[in-house]
Parts: C-alpha cells; structure tokens; sequence
C-alpha cells in the first residue's frame, strides 16, 4: 500500500474540499494505487477485477507495456507539441495508420483532447461548409456537455439544466427496439418510422435546405446501450444523402474495436460523412479526432478552428502503440468471442432473475437492463445495490440508461474468459442475495 501523510479514507473524505462534487461525487469513488491488465489494485490492498475500461478508454488494458514503453521513449523525445507551429513523426503517423483501419475517404483529421471536443468541431466543420445553421440530433444520445455538445445531448434533461445550450438543434425519436409493436419487423418498422418522423419535421418546424447535419451516436452509450436495427441507419444515411445533410457519427464510446469492428460504422455497414473518436484512441492518454474527407476539411482554413493540445505527441505515441497492440493481440476478434460467450451467460442468468428486463450487446459493450418487479419501471435503485454488491466482492460495473437502470458492462478488449466467468459468477451472487 501507498504511504500518505493521511490514511486514504481522511482523503476520500475531504473530496469535497478540493473537488467540484461534478467531477467527484461519481460511483463508486474507489481509492486506487495502481492499474494493470484488467485489474484495479486499491489501497485496501485488494484487487479488482475491472469491467469499465475506465469507461471505455483502457481497451487494450490498464498499463499495456507496449503502451507504456511508447510513452517512455516518446518523452524522451519531446513532451508537447503544438501542432501547426511545429510538426513531429508521431501525428502524421498515427494519421496514416488511422486511415488504413477507418471507413473509405474518411482521411483527414484535426485531433483534439476529448470526445467533447471532437463534437464541437465535428459540428462546426459541418456548419461551416454547409454554411446553414441547423443540426438535428436523436433523443437519448450523449455528445458531451460543453454548450455546443450539450445542444444535441439528450441522455438526461439534467445535463442540460440552467445551461439554454444553443436551440440551433431539433431532434428526432432513436430506435429503441422495445417501442416496436408486437409482431412488426423492427427492421421495417423503425426504418418507416424514421421517414415519416423526418417528413413530419421538415414540414413543420425546420427546412432541410438549413439543415447542416445530423448527428448520433451510432449505438446509445451513457443513454442506455440501446441498438437500433441496421436498417434504420440506413435510413438515416438515406435521408442525409436525399437532403445533401452531413452524416455525424459519435463514435467515442462505440471506436477502437468495442463493437468487435474497429468501428459501429462497419458494424452496421453505414458510412457517415464526419465521425468523432475519442476514448480508446490512445490508452487512457488525452486524445481524440474530427475525421472526414479531405475533400470536406480543405474547406475549413485556417483559424476556422483550433488547439494548444490537441495531438499531443506522447497521445499520439501511446495511439500508435494501442493500435499496434489491437492488430498483434487480434482484440477484434476477441472482443466478438468473448462478447458472443457474455451474452449467452447473461441470458441464462437473466432466466433466473426477474429482475432483469433485458440483456443486450454488440462486442464487448454490454449493457444488463432492470425493472422493478412490481411496477415494471426502470429500476436504477437496483443497479445501484448489485453495482455496491459486487464492488465488496471485487468486481467494478458501471450504469448508464436515462433512470441509471442499466448495468454497463465494458470490460478490456483483452478480457479473457476465466475474467468472465469470475465477474458473472460475482454478479449472480449478488443477484442471488438480493
């Protein structure tokens, strides 16, 4: 264990002294010493078992030595770099190595820190070469939460509270697949949906001549892990192509593998004109990217946008190595094996709990929906119990969904069977206790 001049708990104590409750009031405020693999090592001298992926940034593992040997050398060489004033290996290489694995003609990149902002300046890039003021986003999506973020973030009315984020927005209604009527198609049913949901804004309330953009997150992230069915992407896609609109696709959460494709958009076979990554890009270092064709970014000159960090050069090292190590390891291929044996684990447990409403997942992005048993509502009071429950026994989950009712499952890519089984093994114990 660490040494402090104070014991951990007086520490975790005086959070609220230091911190703004916004960035330290999180669950489960877990004291840790160090990180390895798929383990967090707390100052209780116990090991965790981490199902978070540091909320899907660690995908190639907390602490890769290949990772970390690329942050070593790459300090030795040079710390930061503000790029356009100088420029270095690392950036242009990881621009290369990006284009090899992204969809076709997405090949340009203004890299940037976080996935927050690589939202900001997917929406101005759309907006300035669009040169109309609209974009349209879907219900339940999370995009961050500076203004322009928050503007099409609509996980939470809460994030949005006291804010009066730019209304340049609309929004239309996500796919949730629970929505479907019984016995409809969902494939078909959400694809018309969608197209008279569309119509239906058009006429009323915004001309797509002023439309810029739409924007979504390709699977729901913080709003739920929701799917929608493949053809309603497609839809969207279409829709964007009828009305010349830019397609965003929020790949923060759903890149670098977590949907066993290096991306959703391939998952699902549809391209967007502008994505944004962030999170897993580079191990847990501050990295993220506005990506679209040359064709479109040779529209956005010089000072149209702009950064003191973005594409740092120890980041980029770190992105280059977490690539590499994706390729080396075939984390692709494990993120399908061991997403497909997760979710068949869950299913046999969802049979004996009630409790559970749904299991759902794409890769290794998973998510564990509850209800309560007597109003059939969303029950994130639950989650919050088996989240505590299986924290005393080692394993860190997450929850995500509007009410906190789903239980996010996002483990490393490099996860391997015998961390599953522990973890699920955890999680029925505690589903069996409650």
């Amino acid at each position: 264990m660490v040494k402090t001049e104070r014991n951990w708990q007086e520490l975790v104590d005086s959070i609220g002294n230091f911190l703004a409750p916004s960035m330290a009031k999180d669950h489960p405020n877990l004291p840790v010493v160090k990180a390895e693999g798929c383990y967090y090592y707390g100052a209780d001298g116990k090991k965790y078992l981490d199902f978070t992926s540091g909320i899907a940034v660690e995908n190639v593992g907390h602490r890769h030595p290949a990772v970390v040997q690329a942050i070593k050398d790459s300090a030795d060489h040079l710390v930061h770099g503000p790029s356009g004033v100088i420029i270095y290996e690392s950036i242009l290489k990881l621009a290369e190595e990006l284009q090899s694995i992204l969809p076709p003609k997405l090949d340009n990149f203004f890299f940037a820190n976080s996935g927050t902002e690589a939202i900001e300046g997917a929406l101005k890039l759309a907006k300035y070469v669009k040169k109309r003021p609209y974009a349209i986003s879907f219900t339940g999506c999370f995009h961050g939460r500076s203004i322009g973020a928050l503007s099409v973030s609509t996980s939470k009315s809460k994030y949005r509270k006291h804010q009066q984020p730019s209304w340049l927005t609309y929004q239309l209604p996500y796919a949730h697949p629970e929505d479907c009527p019984e016995g409809m198609d969902p494939e078909v049913f959400f694809a018309e949906k969608l197209e008279r949901d569309a119509e239906n804004l058009f006429r009323h309330q915004v001309d797509p001549e002023e439309v810029a953009c739409m924007i979504l997150e390709p699977i729901l992230g913080e709003g739920g892990y929701i799917i929608p069915p493949k053809s309603w992407l497609k839809k969207v896609r279409e829709i964007c192509n009828r009305h010349d609109i830019l397609l965003i696709f929020d790949e923060v959460q759903t890149g670098f593998g977590r949907t066993g494709n290096w991306f959703a958009a391939q998952t699902f076979d549809v391209k967007p004109d502008i994505m944004a990554v962030a999170k897993g890009i580079a191990a847990g270092l501050p990295l993220s990217a506005t990506i679209a064709s040359k064709e479109l970014m040779d529209q956005w000159p010089l000072g149209a946008h702009g950064t003191t960090f973005g594409g740092n050069p120890i980041a980029c090292a770190a992105a280059r190595a977490s690539l590499e190590v994706i390729k080396e390891e075939k984390l692709l291929e494990n993120a399908n094996l061991m997403g497909e044996y997760t979710l068949e684990r869950l299913g046999e447990i969802k049979e004996k709990y009630p409790v559970i409403d749904d299991v759902r997942g794409v890769g290794l992005m998973v998510g564990i929906a509850l209800k309560d048993l007597e109003t059939g509502k969303p029950d994130g009071d639950t989650v919050m119990k088996v989240l505590n429950g299986c924290l005393e026994k080692g394993v860190l989950f997450y929850l995500c969904g509007n009410s906190g009712e789903v239980i996010r499952m996002i483990p490393p890519l490099t996860v391997t069977k015998d961390q599953i089984d522990h973890g699920l093994n955890v999680l029925e114990e505690v589903f069996a206790a409650l």
